[in-house]
């Protein structure tokens, strides 16, 4: 299985490093490594080759943004990211053709023109927020949604152009009351369960044409 693992921390020094998002990455790494899977890396804020990235994209069985959550999405960088390579995929047709609907096929519905049919995409955030601020139908902020309501933005890009979306895993109140050790054990398992699916290469997903 080839995994990709995009690191989207924007750092602000004296404030935030990047060294916790890059923890979670480094154990998602060598977890998928112990088990024979091959793992490519891209840091969005080191700079990126839009064309390469496709091209992961294209290889990839499962797709991982480890991301801090600024001001209730990735940062800014990660934006203008999906931008250049999505739309590079598109002008490529190699994420997708078009946005599925045709003039031909009325019943053909918008979101239904991607290429990446058979493949995973999954979102593991570092939040401030505290656990019980979703899914709490008293909450204040949230009123009742969860986490993938509030990545809906992110993960539309990906069910857009066929992947599947895997659930989205979080460490939680990290400037108040951090248990890392505690949530990079629970990271450990939440990969294991949704992510090291058995990949058979006699039914591999299919490959895009360009």
């Amino acid at each position: 299985m080839n995994i990709l693992i995009i690191n989207a921390h924007l750092s602000y020094p004296g404030w935030s490093e990047g060294r916790l998002n890059l923890a979670f990455m480094d154990l998602a790494k060598d977890l998928f490594m112990a088990h024979g899977h091959q793992v490519a890396e891209t840091f969005v804020e080191r700079g990126y080759e839009v064309e390469a990235e496709v091209g992961k994209h294209v290889s990839a069985d499962l797709v991982i943004l480890q991301t801090p959550v600024n001001w209730f999405s990735a940062p800014w960088i990660y934006k203008k990211y999906v931008d250049e390579v999505f739309n590079a995929g598109l002008l490529a047709k190699a994420l997708l053709e078009g946005d599925g609907r045709t003039r031909q096929d009325p019943s053909r519905q918008y979101g239904t023109g991607g290429r990446m049919q058979g493949r995973r995409f999954m979102v593991s955030a570092t939040w401030n927020a505290p656990r019980d601020a979703f899914a709490n139908p008293d909450g204040v902020l949230f009123a009742g949604k969860g986490t993938a309501d509030v990545f809906l933005h992110i993960t539309s890009n990906y069910k857009f152009v066929g992947f599947d979306i895997l659930p989205d895993y979080g460490v939680f109140d990290i400037f108040k009351t951090p248990d890392i050790p505690q949530a990079l054990e629970d990271y450990k398992r939440h990969l294991e369960k949704h992510c090291l699916w058995t990949f058979h290469p006699a039914s591999p997903h299919p490959a895009p044409q360009a």
